[in-house]
């Protein structure tokens, strides 16, 4: 049996799977704002929880908004700021009696989108974030592929490329650069750059929808956005050549992206054609729970 937890800016959720990926017990509470120590209580209570349903011994993989420092063993890069400079591995581990396992979410999703979801089967698999941030993580061969620095596939932070002259310098983000993908291809970049064209603001889901409608305006917002998505896809595309790149956040639920994007993409990929595929997540919103209770699976754990 094997525990997976998604730790979450806003929640916490806990499944228990089977050997067979069948979850056997699932409960979610929200999350502690701004407080370390509770937010290892939380985690530490609902784990317990699930250990007492599995009625026995079980691993535990726990997915974060960030990643753990090789160099220093401390979380960093946690947009949930209370958990960076914790060594939140050895506390948990700590707090539970046993070892636990911690990977960045973006990780989590595509190692749980590679194992047995929309990219079961395939060697080299890139599952990317958009929602309110952009993040991802690589899988090659049912592995997570973690890095030299624990940041491989966090491509949210380059440069948007081949930027043209209107889009210089770009946006302020929050990592402190300008112009970084995810300040052109979040949620709320997408709510922005409408509200920029237009003077009216709607969220993403909802320009989406009135795009599907045959509102011009929206229409244009998401055109300029798949055309942004495009060219930061097929730069990832250029270095680490996928065979497959499931979408998972919000606006995977946009289904236009799906036949635009490889059209659009095309045009800056360095290849005569594009075999890379790209679909919508199978688990959805549980694979972050899912690819975290995966964890054990990789290095042959129990």
């Amino acid at each position: 049996m094997r525990i997976g937890v998604d730790l979450g800016g806003t929640k916490i959720e806990a499944a228990l799977l089977d050997e067979a990926g069948t979850v056997r017990f699932r409960r979610r509470i929200e999350a502690p704002q701004q407080d370390y120590a509770a937010t290892v209580a939380a985690v530490a209570g609902l784990v317990k929880r699930a250990c007492s349903e599995a009625g026995g011994d079980a691993s535990v993989g726990i997915g974060i908004p960030g990643t753990i420092s090789p160099a220093t063993g401390l979380v960093k890069n946690a947009n949930s700021t209370w958990l960076n400079g914790q060594p939140l591995d050895r506390d948990l581990g700590l707090a539970l009696g046993r070892p636990v396992r911690i990977a960045n979410d973006a990780n989590c999703f595509a190692l749980s989108e590679a194992v047995d979801g929309a990219a079961a089967g395939a060697h080299a698999v890139f599952g990317v974030i958009l929602g309110t941030g952009v993040g991802g993580g690589l899988v090659i061969g049912g592995r997570v592929l973690a890095g030299a620095n624990a940041i491989a596939g966090e491509w949210g932070h380059n440069p948007l490329p081949w930027p043209t002259p209107a889009e210089l310098p770009g946006p302020a983000c929050w990592c402190g650069r300008r112009g970084c993908i995810e300040t052109w291809s979040s949620g709320p970049a997408l709510a922005r750059t409408h509200m920029e064209s237009t003077g009216q603001y709607l969220t993403a889901s909802e320009i989406a929808e009135r795009a599907a409608a045959g509102n011009a305006e929206a229409g244009e917002s998401m055109a300029r956005y798949e055309e942004r998505l495009a060219r930061a896809l097929a730069h990832t595309i250029n270095i680490f050549d996928p065979d497959i790149i499931v979408l998972g956040g919000g606006l995977s639920n946009i289904t236009r992206l799906y036949e635009n994007l490889p059209r659009l993409w095309e045009q800056w990929v360095f290849s005569d054609q594009v075999a890379t595929r790209i679909v919508p997540p199978l688990h959805g919103d549980s694979s972050g729970v899912r690819g975290a209770a995966w964890l054990w699976r990789e290095e042959g754990g129990p």
